[in-house]
């Protein structure tokens, strides 16, 4: 599940006129840096929810044949990630999925971050498993974190006036029965984190590389920079 309903609105004013995740880094669309990443592991299908500017959206992924698109209409009303992941249920199935922000960005580490979270998905103690990366290793990061990392791999949420040394790295994997019998259709995703924390069974896996959050136009020129140094 793949998330680009949103408004981008710390964008601005880049996405007055293109939504977020067909802002371009190292000449790349954001989302296309993502599923060239699902691709590249095998992974069959995305689902890729679509609200503001939703057309351009649209056309862009109808170019695409790796992997196979399904969209998740929210023009009519913008439902929040929880909220999108509850309407996108029937297309995502019974099976534990993938989550993914479109500005979740990063320069790989020698082994694929997507595949070691799959390899670490344990349902039988995890609920939800995060991608987390460590605040000073991390370009963007305009907040004072999202979790602790414990030493069995669970994550604690950040105590209120205290700085957490983890973000979430903005994928993960879910269980879609969380979701089910959620009574609203306009919800967040984060709480379902937090709830999955307080019973322990809310699970990180940290970065292997550098993550860079492309969340502002200043961002993406930082995101370049770091980029042209890598190939180096």
């Amino acid at each position: 599940m793949v998330f680009a309903a949103g408004l981008g609105a710390r964008m601005r004013p880049l996405t007055e006129t293109t939504p977020k995740p067909l802002i371009k880094v190292g000449g790349k669309p954001l989302i296309d840096h993502m599923l060239d990443r699902f691709a590249a592991i095998g992974l069959p299908q995305a689902v890729v929810n679509v609200h503001y500017l939703a057309q351009q959206i649209k056309d862009h992924l109808a170019t695409r044949t790796e992997p196979h698109i399904i969209i998740s209409d929210e023009s009519d009303l913008l439902l929040d990630q929880g909220g999108g992941i509850k309407r996108a249920l029937p297309f995502l199935g019974k099976d534990p999925f993938f989550i993914c922000n479109t500005d979740a960005f990063w320069i790989e580490g020698p082994h694929s971050n997507i595949e070691r979270l799959a390899r670490a998905w344990d349902p039988e103690r995890m609920d939800i498993l995060l991608l987390i990366a460590a605040t000073t290793s991390s370009e963007g990061i305009d907040w004072p974190g999202d979790f602790t990392f414990q030493p069995d791999g669970r994550l604690k949420k950040r105590e209120e006036r205290f700085v957490a040394p983890f973000v979430y790295a903005g994928v993960g994997i879910v269980k879609p029965e969380l979701f089910m019998h959620e009574p609203r259709d306009v919800f967040p995703l984060s709480p379902y984190f937090f709830e999955a924390a307080a019973k322990d069974r809310l699970f990180g896996v940290r970065l292997d590389g550098i993550w860079l959050h492309v969340g502002t136009p200043e961002a993406i020129e930082v995101a370049e920079r770091k980029l042209v140094r890598s190939v180096l």
